[in-house]
């Protein structure tokens, strides 16, 4: 395959919990249509990262959690309500006061892997990312990854019993544990052509022009 075909998948490393991660993906949006009224297109896909890898697997209590994690309740709400500004920012309504929860995020993964082989993966992510900040739902929870999937195009059913086993856990794991490998350590973390260019929800218009620098320099080296 050459360069150029290569060159057009950007692969973007978050994890369902993060909201920044959520704010990236609008800013990434942003970024796009951008960067194809220069005439280029790309293909994203989404790939694991836990930001809380030693969680167990039914999740804890979301306000115990932060405030062992923060030092205090009221520093974790400051902290939720600069970022609810910031996403308001970009037309997200986020409602962090409904989350209970802090789940083990394999699940959520293990579900976007399979969307992506469906081809629904960003209706997956989108979905996720709108069920856990907008309306405070368990992501943890089977039933409710089961739900969240179905909005996406996915039969209810065959998530149940895709999640009630262990397949593309071990894979998800590993997913992980690669990109720790490379060098990520934050998310949203976006890599072009399999080199990772920037961390961070950066605005959409400076998004689009790191993509169409880095696409430069790799045509340029392809030559």
């Amino acid at each position: 395959m050459d360069a150029l075909a290569t060159a057009s998948r950007i692969d973007v490393i978050s994890d369902a919990i993060c909201p920044w991660c959520y704010i990236g993906k609008r800013q990434l949006e942003i970024a796009l249509p951008l960067l194809a009224k220069d005439g280029l297109a790309f293909d994203v896909r989404w790939h694991p990262f836990q930001l809380n890898p030693d969680m167990p697997e039914e999740g804890v209590d979301r306000r115990e959690y932060r405030t062992a994690k923060f030092g205090s309740w009221e520093r974790s709400q400051q902290m939720d309500a600069r970022i609810t500004e910031t996403a308001a920012g970009l037309g997200l309504e986020f409602h962090m006061d409904r989350l209970t929860r802090t789940p083990n995020t394999v699940a959520a993964h293990r579900l976007i892997g399979v969307a992506g082989e469906l081809g629904v993966q960003d209706a997956l992510v989108e979905a996720l990312f709108e069920a856990y900040f907008c309306n405070g739902a368990d992501i943890g929870d089977h039933q409710t990854l089961a739900e969240v999937g179905a909005k996406a195009g996915i039969d209810r059913e065959a998530i149940l019993a895709l999640l009630a086993g262990d397949e593309g856990k071990q894979q998800i794991l590993a997913a992980d544990q690669m990109a720790r490998n490379a060098g990520v350590n934050g998310v949203p973390s976006f890599a072009l052509q399999g080199h990772i260019l920037f961390s961070g929800a950066v605005p959409g218009a400076e998004m689009a022009s790191t993509f169409t620098r880095a696409l430069e320099v790799l045509k340029s080296r392809a030559a």
